[in-house]
């Protein structure tokens, strides 16, 4: 039996050694095709091949980053500031679409005349592009952050709604059954089985509705914005800055993607049963 256990021990340790060696060699992997992508872009830029008033070399959108940390040039704002104006706008969308897609969702799911009563409207709805509801938003809102997060909670709410909906549809219905025989109620059998179930859609909504809010952002900071990094996007468009631009992109990619890992480990902790499961 010790010996059983040792080998069991020593098997679970050489495990362990290779998940961190392919970890290592994926992390090394992805760090030589971002290098080696800023490399031929860089040296495309050098060498004439890009002409660079069009497309910057990565040296010199670096060093832009660097200067508008400190200067308010040429938008009126420094770095910080356009980020937190663009955090403010984008999050108080997404969480709304949240707080009122997913519980949509899944009641929709869930009870059948929810759905029929409910369904037809949202059919309607959800054809419609975001940026379509933009002069209405200006007449019942006017141009203030309210107009903007409500552009961005129309490109959210849908995914949110539409994966919450179909996750708790595809619950088991062994499970149903299982828990109808115990004596559990309707509504206990929706909050601990169907919600439960629905989890994994969910937050796969959650993740789309996250690229979409970000993806809207621009388009959201185009009424009457003052500050962002949409409205910086813009500013440099407008005064032929494509260092600007790119520097606005690309910081909109790295905040994208923390909050991309933050809702990952979110749901790794919200999601444990199903990751002890495998």
């Amino acid at each position: 039996m010790a010996m059983s256990n040792e080998n069991f021990e020593k098997g679970l340790k050489e495990y362990q050694r290779s998940q961190k060696a392919y970890s290592l060699k994926y992390m090394l992997l992805q760090l030589v095709g971002v290098i080696g992508f800023l490399g031929i872009w860089q040296l495309a830029v050098v060498s004439g091949v890009v002409d660079s008033a069009r497309l910057p070399a990565p040296s010199t959108v670096f060093r832009t980053l660097i200067v508008k940390t400190y200067s308010e040039q040429p938008d009126g704002n420094v770095l910080l500031v356009n980020i937190l104006a663009s955090l403010q706008v984008a999050l108080t969308g997404f969480f709304t679409a949240i707080v009122i897609g997913i519980p949509l969702g899944l009641v929709m799911g869930w009870w059948t005349k929810a759905d029929r009563f409910i369904r037809p409207i949202f059919e309607l709805i959800r054809p419609i592009p975001p940026i379509a509801w933009i002069p209405l938003i200006v007449v019942w809102m006017g141009i203030g952050l309210k107009a903007k997060a409500m552009i961005i909670f129309f490109t959210t709410f849908v995914p949110c709604v539409i994966n919450s909906y179909t996750g708790i549809k595809l619950t088991n219905q062994t499970l149903i059954n299982v828990s109808k025989t115990f004596g559990a109620s309707n509504l206990e059998i929706f909050f601990k089985v169907g919600i439960q179930s629905a989890l994994p859609m969910t937050f796969a909504g959650i993740r789309v509705a996250l690229g979409n809010s970000w993806s809207t952002l621009v388009a959201a900071e185009m009424l009457a914005a003052s500050a962002g990094l949409g409205f910086m996007i813009q500013i440099g468009r407008s005064v032929a800055r494509p260092d600007i631009v790119i520097v606005g992109m690309v910081v909109i990619g790295v905040i994208g993607a923390l909050l991309s890992a933050l809702l990952s480990y979110t749901e790794s902790k919200l999601m444990k049963w199903q990751k002890n499961r495998r």
